[in-house]
């Protein structure tokens, strides 16, 4: 197995052992593993909790800062080493490489220039940029001076921008002209433009060149990235101190859908985030030594953040970033950014694979695939289908495959397979990391217990990495993550545990929707839908999609038509993609006279969900809505 990580299990009884530990005495377990990571100063205190209130400390009164542990620690033994690779969009373009030193040096820069321009420790800091390194330079700039950064995937709308750095008080906005995605170019900077216009807190926005797009700089406020590194260079490139953080002070906010139609903005903190991130992705990947990680995913989400930057570059590895997309310029990119980079380890979603299966073995000919050791997913679960094509294409039946069930608020991997390691078992996430404790529930909240059972997914007891809060909004945290089932953790997923005692995850049990593994809320699709100035009344639902796994459906009671009922749904789907953004938009828009409502006036959306899922048959009873005739109406109705 060649060198292992110090707390790497590598057998079947190790897990065991690691999990007995954990739960009998998570101090001295997660102590333990701590004392692999470089402190200024230790902790008192390694855990104090409550759920109720909630609260939840770990390694409190510990100082540290996490870039010393994701760059500087690594200098001397590594700095050499690529830390990350960038595939660019375009495959004729040459990749770049970042060595531990490169990226130490670059960090620092940038470090500097938020200085410069007046950011501090605690300040919040937006970052709306394509995929390339500049992102992760600033991501790890921020937290190096102890500034909350707050990533905004670039595909969201200029509305949906304004919200989150509303919400954050960001100060300081850092974008690009551009960005690529495949053969479109996405005018990153003119989107920032409309957003800071609604944004009082925001004093400068710094763009970095990269796709040569026109764009309108501000006397005052906008900077060129490349003019304020030159600045720091005539400066002599000053080190930079790593700031002192408390273990508790915060690290970042990621924005996330919930039930409701307003974003919320999950906070993670320094020390528990960085020790679960590190120890899950060298446990669940089994990384080595010198291997080089692919995540595939956009650092806009909490799968870049956790295994694109922060696990891999903390354990040292070689994480590589791809700026475009699976399909372009042909349905073989993936394949040759592994052949190309010696890839060993692929994390991808459920939903490239299922696109890229689409397209049949052609884009596989000529491809070697044999540096692949360990493949990964992650962001909904996998269906067997996609598993068995993964595993014998890409795999070729020689790679375990790990499915990794976690969220954005869980910080890292709660529930897989390690890879080799633990029984693998197509369409399960199989066990928990140990430190976690799942349990099941029915709908009253009492346990469900032994096995070959279904439930709702909850966690008993706090592990390092979950979320601490909701920003600005602690109650709404309480509310969403710890009422529902008073003293547990309710992850708003529905689960099976199956004989064995392994899980599978059957999918959201609220109202957010999971869309090619990203979660999309119902409550904030129908706000953007209600904004369009024909619409009366929206109801969003989710139904089976080939690729997408969940696709949106939505039923629009709508007043004064176009001649033309296509051109209206365009014009819907206009309006969404500018209040949230592309990715919200529906896959079906059904135009209905009224929508199937109680006596009380709650819209009733599991007939809806039925509907959408072409099930007419058992709509159950629908003699207590206020009009049962309507449910007729819209089953005879529904769109193909």
């Amino acid at each position: 197995m060649g060198m292992k990580h110090p707390f790497q299990i590598q057998s079947l009884a190790q897990y065991q052992a690691a999990c007995t530990a954990a739960a009998e005495n998570p101090e001295a377990f997660w102590a333990g593993v701590a004392e692999n990571f470089r402190w200024k100063r230790k902790w008192d205190k390694v855990l104090d909790w409550n759920f109720d209130e909630p609260r939840i400390e770990w390694f409190k009164g510990a100082q540290l800062n996490i870039t010393e542990n994701c760059l500087d620690r690594h200098l001397d033994a590594r700095g050499d080493q690529p830390a990350l690779i960038f595939e660019p969009n375009d495959p004729s373009d040459p990749a770049r490489v970042l060595s531990y030193r490169e990226l130490h040096v670059k960090v620092m820069q940038f470090a500097q220039v938020l200085k410069n321009n007046g950011v501090q420790k605690g300040d919040r800091v937006c970052l709306y940029m394509g995929m390339i390194p500049e992102l992760a330079i600033a991501v790890l700039a921020c937290a190096r001076i102890g500034a909350v950064h707050s990533v905004v995937f670039g595909g969201f709308s200029a509305q949906s921008i304004a919200d989150r750095i509303n919400d954050a008080q960001a100060k300081l906005v850092v974008t690009c002209d551009g960005a690529y995605r495949g053969a479109k170019v996405i005018p990153l900077k003119s989107v920032v433009d409309d957003a800071v216009t609604m944004c009082p807190s925001v004093e400068k926005v710094i763009v970095s060149t990269h796709t040569r797009t026109p764009v309108s700089m501000i006397k005052g406020r906008d900077l060129w990235w490349e003019d304020e590194i030159k600045r720091v260079e005539s400066m002599g490139n000053p080190y930079v101190e790593a700031e002192s953080m408390d273990a508790e002070d915060m690290l970042f906010i990621l924005y996330t859908s919930g039930s409701t139609g307003k974003p919320k903005g999950v906070v993670h903190t320094c020390a528990g985030y960085m020790i679960w991130t590190t120890y899950t992705f060298v446990n669940a990947f089994q990384y080595q030594p010198g291997q080089v990680h692919f995540c595939t995913a956009d650092i806009g989400w909490i799968t870049g953040h956790s295994y694109l930057i922060y696990g891999p570059l903390s354990a040292g590895a070689t994480t590589l970033m791809f700026e475009g997309v699976p399909t372009w310029p042909d349905a073989g990119r993936f394949w040759d950014i592994v052949d190309r980079h010696h890839v060993n380890i692929l994390y991808t979603a459920p939903t490239a694979i299922r696109s890229l299966m689409g397209f049949g073995e052609e884009p596989l000919r000529g491809k070697k695939l044999d540096s692949l050791k360990v493949l990964g997913t992650v962001g909904e679960p996998i269906n067997e289908e996609a598993w068995n094509w993964y595993n014998t294409h890409i795999g070729k039946g020689k790679c375990p495959i790990v499915d990794t069930w976690w969220q954005t608020e869980t910080g890292g991997i709660l529930i897989t397979n390690l890879a080799g390691v633990t029984p693998a078992k197509a369409t399960f996430a199989t066990l928990p990391m140990p430190g976690v404790e799942p349990l099941l529930v029915d709908e009253q909240g009492t346990e469900i217990h032994g096995n070959g059972v279904s439930g709702n997914l909850c966690i008993r007891k706090p592990w390092p990495g979950m979320l601490r809060t909701t920003y600005g909004d602690h109650e709404r945290c309480r509310q969403t993550y710890f009422s529902t089932y008073p003293g547990l953790y309710f992850t708003g997923d529905g689960c099976l545990r199956d004989e064995d005692g392994h899980y599978r995850i059957t999918g959201r049990v609220d109202d957010v929707l999971n869309v090619s593994g990203h979660r999309i809320g119902t409550a904030e699709v129908e706000n953007a839908l209600n904004m369009h100035a024909g619409v009366v009344e929206s109801a969003v639902v989710g139904f089976p999609h080939d690729i997408k796994g969940q696709g949106i459906y939505a039923y629009v009671v709508y007043q004064g038509f176009h001649e033309d009922e296509n051109l209206t749904r365009q014009d819907i789907l206009a309006t969404v993609s500018r209040v949230i953004g592309p990715i919200a938009k529906p896959d079906q828009i059904q135009f209905v006279s009224g929508l199937p409502k109680t006596r009380s006036g709650k819209i009733m959306r599991r007939i809806l969900r039925k509907i959408a899922e072409g099930d007419t048959s058992n709509l159950g009873d629908t003699t207590t809505l206020l009009d049962p005739s309507v449910v007729d109406e819209i089953a005879a109705g529904r769109a193909t």
